[in-house]
């Protein structure tokens, strides 16, 4: 052997990566002993669709392109966590539940948030609005215009009731992200809106919510209104450590 092919061999073995006796090689490890099978973006995802609360192809293009070309995969990987893959192709969003199904009682994988009962006001009138508007790509709100309407339910004082509409604000947009700046005062509403209450449920809500609005000016029917509390909808988070809300307001 000569000097220069002696010199190849020993770079070519120097810069190969070192395989300990009995470890079989992974091709599709990202560190030593990995012993995954995803690649890095379809991994990411499937880490967004688990923290929640969904995974956006307009926020996380690489993202959704890496859960389109993987669909499988993910949701096999889901569904041995007792989890379902729901994927909305025209708004581009995608997200996760717990699976449905009579042959095996499914545990849950996320843990579902309480929502208060303006949380669910809000929630109700951002889907509403959303759905107001068919085939706009865009549905874009003023915060005061969604608080007037939430306005019918005010108990209490004034700044109170403004407290508690700026806490469920704050979840629309920090927790469950349906709600998107989009200027001074101006927020998109997300399509995910319409997926965060079932629609058997947004039925039996409205007629509650409906019922309280009407009697909070009858003071025979003060009860309703006090119990307004009770009605506070759930939903998941995909969070499995995320603290869960309570039913009631914000006292005074």
């Amino acid at each position: 052997m000569s000097c220069t092919d002696h010199t190849e061999a020993t770079a070519s073995e120097t810069s190969a990566a070192p395989v300990e006796a009995g470890v079989e090689h992974n091709p599709s490890a990202l560190w030593f002993g990995d012993t995954g099978t995803l690649g890095e973006r379809t991994r990411r995802v499937l880490l967004e669709l688990l923290k929640g609360p969904y995974v956006s192809g307009v926020q996380s293009p690489q993202l959704w392109s890496a859960l389109i070309a993987d669909e499988g995969l993910v949701r096999s990987r889901l569904h041995e966590l007792f989890l379902d893959l729901v994927i909305d192709p025209v708004d581009e969003f995608a997200f996760t539940r717990k699976i449905v199904t009579d042959e095996i009682e499914a545990p849950a994988a996320v843990r579902s948030e309480r929502l208060t009962f303006l949380d669910t006001a809000m929630l109700l009138v951002l889907r509403q609005l959303l759905l107001a508007a068919p085939g706009e790509k865009r549905v874009i709100v003023d915060r005061e215009e969604v608080y007037e309407r939430l306005a019918i339910y005010r108990t209490g004082d004034e700044s109170t009731f403004q407290r508690n509409l700026n806490g469920s604000w704050s979840r629309m947009s920090n927790r469950l992200r349906v709600l998107h700046k989009a200027g001074e005062d101006r927020f998109e509403i997300s399509p995910m809106v319409k997926f965060l209450i079932d629609e058997d449920r947004v039925r039996e809500l409205i007629d509650v919510y409906e019922r309280i609005a009407s009697s909070q000016s009858d003071a025979g029917e003060a009860d309703t209104a006090a119990d307004a509390g009770e009605t506070g909808a759930e939903t998941d988070v995909g969070e499995a450590d995320a603290p869960e809300e309570t039913t009631g307001e914000e006292e005074a």
